[in-house]
Formats: structure tokens, sequence, C-alpha cells
């Protein structure tokens, strides 16, 4: 690391003590990087083995990487805790300004712990931490409204980002995300309840700080390079012009695109909600990233008449990608562009997780179209696909959960599945509600074996797409294959490079990049470092009880047909119990 760089300074907070501490930490820093490889680490130093997600000594982790602030998209903020919707590894990743701000305040990492007796929000300025009164703020029905009233309250020096949850959050729900520049957020895996069980309502972070290089004109030169390949690649145009809701269409024309609770891989309202659609029809506006020059968040402009006023109307605006048409639209049938947009509002503003929330609710509607729920179960609601009206009462119930069912379902689908019945129809990976691919086998793979089960893990849908559609292939081939791919995003989240970069930065773009930042890595040692972090990940997942041997994979994926055709349970089964044998070595070799 360069001399003065504030990089390996670590923020400690005590919410219950109302205090704080600096500390610097270069050794952390130079063996883990940053990100994903300095998150692990202090979470398994901070959090106690089988701690409860919503005990106290539950921390929050934020960290940064080395080019944060240095190189375009190098914008993300990885938050890890103890989730409580798997019940072991949470971590969740962010744009907008958090990651900026964070390097810009001085920090490299933030630990967060303790819990306060009454609702307070975190002030972090620069070197001086402020503990505010958010009793006001709690309970609003609208988390928009909260950072309108924190944003007018706090100075802004520098680069400024404000981290706020929802009622959701509020009530702990065990999918609720925390929001940050009303757009983006940390959604998976419910960093919003652990923020509501300290009474954590926000985090706002600010700073002005000047970063180090090692040498300013070589610097300029590799900046330069990286820049003009984001702006002039192709796939980086994609994101910019339609974002991923350009994933539609072909999903829909491979039979990769899940439908009504995946009884379906085809939509035929797949047109309406394209992002040729909304781009042609309710584009409001682009934004980017804090360093970003691609602009991929694409926000809808919603006009509806007020129903106040005569004549006058009402302009809401709101972000959509992919993986909300996908949950809130495909899963649930939805095929009117503007009840999904009011939809997706509803969940926005309430703080839930989108993902979570739409697979959720198609659950829901498949258990009440067979008879394992009732409408007076749910309190004489009835869903029924493509009924918009309806899925907006069902996530204010979620939130106030009035009845033993809405609070079952509140639990996730995992759980409320598990009450009720209908677990070969309930869609999650390790606890984690499913991604917006069935594009073949090594799609749900990538889930189950994703340390985080996520689609951005490993990206298995691509494996699909690369070899498993093209060729015969074995499931070791498969298991590699995500492994390898999921080792070296280790790497990437250690840096926060956003993964729609990941063509950009090759290992030796990244080996030069850091060489600016002061870190002397080759390739070959990045590889290894992004293995370390894999398995250190794990070795967390193991120490909280997961057991990838009896984690279930849902029937529902073997029963409609994918991209690549039937998804053979053997064929499944088989990959598996390789990658326990996997896993299980590189285990046994971490602890020597």
């Amino acid at each position: 690391m360069l001399p003065g760089d504030t990089l390996c300074n670590v923020l400690y907070i005590d919410l219950g003590k109302k205090s704080y501490r600096i500390e610097k930490r270069p050794a952390l820093f130079e063996a883990g990087i940053g990100g994903a490889g300095v998150a692990i680490r202090l979470l398994a130093e901070e959090c106690p083995a089988g701690c409860d997600p919503f005990s106290p000594d539950n921390p929050v982790v934020f960290a940064v990487g080395p080019l944060t602030g240095l190189f375009p998209l190098a914008s993300k903020t990885v938050a890890m805790f103890k989730s409580p919707l798997s019940g072991n590894l949470g971590e969740s990743h962010c744009g907008g300004r958090s990651a900026v701000a964070i390097r810009l305040a001085g920090y490299g990492a933030m630990v967060i712990k303790g819990a306060s007796e009454t609702p307070i929000y975190l002030a972090v300025h620069g070197d001086k931490v402020y503990f505010r009164n958010a009793a006001t703020l709690w309970g609003m029905d609208n988390l928009f409204t909260a950072g309108q009233i924190i944003r007018g309250r706090e100075p802004s020096p520098g680069t400024r980002t404000i981290m706020r949850i929802g009622r959701a959050g509020e009530k702990m729900i065990p999918f609720a995300g925390v929001t940050t520049e009303t757009y983006r957020h940390f959604g998976r895996l419910g960093l919003g309840a652990v923020f509501g069980s300290k009474k954590l309502k926000a985090v706002v972070v600010s700073g002005a700080r000047s970063l180090p290089t090692k040498d300013v004109k070589e610097y300029r030169k590799i900046y330069e390079q990286i820049h003009k390949a984001a702006v002039e690649s192709e796939v980086m145009r994609k994101y910019h012009d339609l974002g991923t809701a350009e994933n539609v269409l072909p999903l829909n024309v491979i039979g990769g695109l899940p439908t009504r609770n995946l009884k379906d891989s085809r939509f035929e309202g797949a047109e309406t909600m394209s992002g040729e659609s909304f781009a042609g029809k309710y584009l409001g506006r682009r934004l980017a990233c804090s360093h970003c020059p691609v602009g991929c968040i694409h926000i809808a402009a919603l006009r509806e008449p007020d129903e106040r006023e005569a004549f006058f109307y009402k302009t809401s605006m709101i972000c959509y990608d992919y993986e909300p048409i996908y949950a809130l639209g495909t899963m649930l049938g939805i095929s009117d562009p503007e009840g999904f947009l009011k939809l997706m509002h509803k969940v926005e503003t309430t703080g839930l997780d989108v993902m979570s929330t739409g697979v959720v609710l198609a659950w829901a509607t498949e258990a009440l179209e067979r008879g394992l729920i009732t409408e007076e179960t749910m309190g004489w609601l009835r869903l029924s696909w493509g009924d918009y009206k309806a899925y907006i009462e069902a996530v204010e119930k979620i939130v106030e959960q009035p009845n033993d069912f809405f609070k079952a379902l509140a639990g996730g689908v995992e759980h409320a599945s598990a009450i009720y019945g209908g677990s070969e129809f309930a869609l999650s990976y390790g606890g984690n509600e499913m991604a917006g691919y069935h594009t073949g086998p090594a799609a749900h793979l990538g889930l189950l074996l994703g340390a985080r089960h996520s689609h951005l893990d490993n990206a298995g849908y691509s494996v699909d797409q690369k070899i498993v559609m093209k060729k015969q292939t074995t499931p070791r081939e498969i298991v590699d294959r995500i492994f390898e791919e999921e080792q070296w995003r280790q790497v990437l989240s250690s840096l926060v490079i956003c993964f729609f970069a990941r063509g950009i930065y090759t290992p030796e773009v990244v080996s030069e990049t850091l060489g600016s930042a002061g870190f002397a890595l080759s390739p070959d040692e990045l590889s290894s470092i992004g293995k370390k972090i894999h398995f250190e990940k794990y070795a967390f997942k193991f120490r909280e009880g997961f057991k990838l041997q009896e984690e279930r994979l849902p029937g529902r994926i073997f029963e409609t047909m994918s991209s690549a055709g039937r998804i053979d349970a053997d064929f499944m089964k088989q990959a598996v119990e390789y990658a326990e044998s996997v896993l299980g070595a590189a285990g046994a070799e971490e602890s020597k």
C-alpha cells in the first residue's frame, strides 16, 4: 500500500455505547485487498460463532477497495453480516455513491455493532461520527421521505451517501434491504432487517479527501485506457441503451424466462414487458453510479391522474431492470407495464427486496390455486396471476403482518412452505429466493453452490449458454467452471469492480491498476487470493451450520423445460456430490 493511504483505516462503531474508534490495519488489506476479501475476515473476527442474526453482536461490515475513487466502474460497496434469511453468510453489493463516500471519508471498511435502545441514524463526516435521534423517522410509510429529511439535515462536504431502511427493515423482515441514493440497494439476504434489529434507521457518510497514486502519469494512462474501453465497448453500450432489461426477449425466445412461479419458461406478455418496450414508452432518465461513464440505471416516468385534483397529473420516477421485471412481472403473470411499475413502487417504498418479494408472492399464488391455503387464510385477499392490485395489497400485508399467514410469508418462501406445504414449488436456494434464469442445470447449480446463493456469484446461466447448450458436458465440468468463475469474482468484488465491467478488467488490467494504488500483485497471485477468499466465505458458512448435503433443489426445476432441455435429477445429484468433495478438500487444506 502507498504511504498515507487511508484505505487501511477501519472505523469501528458501537451503537449501544454510542462510541467509535479508528484502527489502522494495513496487513488486513494487503492480504485481502479490500471489499469482499477484507469484509469476510472482519465478519469472521467480529461475529461470534452461532450468533443470532438479530443479536446486537451481529456486525454490519461495509468495505470498499483500493481502486474506489481512482478508476471507472470501481463503484460498489460490499456489505457483510450474518443473514436472518439464510442463517449464515449475508453478503450484498450496492452501487451509487456509497463506495466513493466511504473511501473519501478516509476508510477502507466500517464495522457497526451493538444496538441502540431508541431509533437513531449515524452521520459519518470524515473522521467525526455523530449519533442522531431518528425517532421521528421511524415508522414513516415511505423510506424516500426519510431520505429527503436526512438530506436536508446533514451537511454535504464532498461526496455523500445516505443508506436507509423502510418499514420492512424496521419490522425485521428477513428479506428487507437497505436503499441508497433512491435507486440503488443492498437488496439480498436481509441487511435491512439487521439494521432494524439495531434500531438503525440510516447511515450517512461524506468525505472529501484526495487519494494517492504511485505514478500520476502512468495512472492517467491506465485510466484513459479503461475509460475508453468502457464507453466504446458494445457490451457496455447494451447496459447504457436498455440496461439488463434487454435480457427479457432473448431469454423468452430460448425458453429461459421463469413465468408464473416457473410453471412456464416463456411468457406471452414478454413483448410488452421488454427493455425495448420500457425504453420506448416509459424511459424518463438514465443515471450512473459514481465514477461510471456508462449509466445503466434506467428510470421509468409513470404519469397518473392525481386523485385529489381534477385535470392534474403526478409523475412517479421508478427504477426498473431485468430482475424486477422477472420477479414482479413474469413470475406473477403481469403483462401490464404500468401495473408492474405501481407494484414495483410499492415494494421500493417499503424497503423489501424485490426478488424475494416476487418469488414469495408467486409461491402464495400457486399455493392458493392448489388449495394449500384459502382466501380466508389470506384474510379474504385473492391472489391471481396478473392482478397487480391484489399483489400491491399483499405487499402491504407482508409488511404489516395482520395474520399468521402473512407472518409466515414475511419469513421468506422457505419458511412459509415449511408451514403450509408446497416446498416442491418454493423456489429458493440456501434460503435465498431464486433469480430470474431457467437456462439449464448450471443456472440452478450456480444458485445452490454460490457462497451467497446469488446469480451474480458465478453467472451459472452463462455457463449454460457457453457449454451446456452447445455440447454434452459432465457434472464435474459444470462445477469446475462455476467455482473458477466465482473465485475470480472474489477478486473483482474485493476491488469492488462492477461485474458488468468484468470483460474490461481482465487479470492483466487488474494487476496494472493495482500497481497504481501501491499493490504489486501478478495475475497468478490474484487468482490465489480469489480462491482463498472463496474458501474463507465457505468456512464461515460451515461454521454457522451450513451443510450442502442438507440443502435442496426445488422440484419445480425438473418439471419445467429449460433452455437446455429437461434438467436431469441424477445429473444434479452428481454435481452436488462433486462440489461437496471440492469444498471439503479445500476446507481441509485451509485449516492446515
